[in-house]
């Protein structure tokens, strides 16, 4: 699949557009359509992967494996892998990413005591 297939894969999934993310991400209007001609720079590449919380290899159809495989990383791996996430969200992803952490992290803990 194309970089520009996978993207509009991702945008359905996500229910935006390729503008949404152009916006979102800071660059140009008509940019990720560009990209069925030439192709990106690795930066701005990066920014689409860490927007849809995917790895740059997966954009550019060089594995299936969506996302990053933290069993052979360490802890510095790791870390770099989750600024990068938080620091593509909005605050209100944020505030839901905390939320959804904390809940996930009480459950969690009231499973493990029974």
């Amino acid at each position: 699949m194309s970089l520009v297939k996978t993207i509009k894969m991702l945008c359905d999934e996500r229910k935006v557009t390729f503008a949404e993310v152009e916006r979102e991400i800071a660059i140009s209007n008509g940019q990720i359509r560009r990209w069925d001609n030439a192709s990106p720079k690795s930066e701005t590449l990066s920014k689409v992967a860490d927007y849809f919380h995917v790895s740059t290899d997966f954009l550019l159809g060089r594995t299936d494996q969506r996302y990053l495989d933290l069993k052979n990383t360490t802890e510095s791996d790791a870390d770099k892998k989750l600024h990068e996430i938080i620091s593509g969200l909005n605050d209100q992803e944020k505030e839901f990413l905390i939320t959804t952490l904390d809940n996930t992290l009480q459950l969690a803990k009231s499973l493990a005591k029974k």
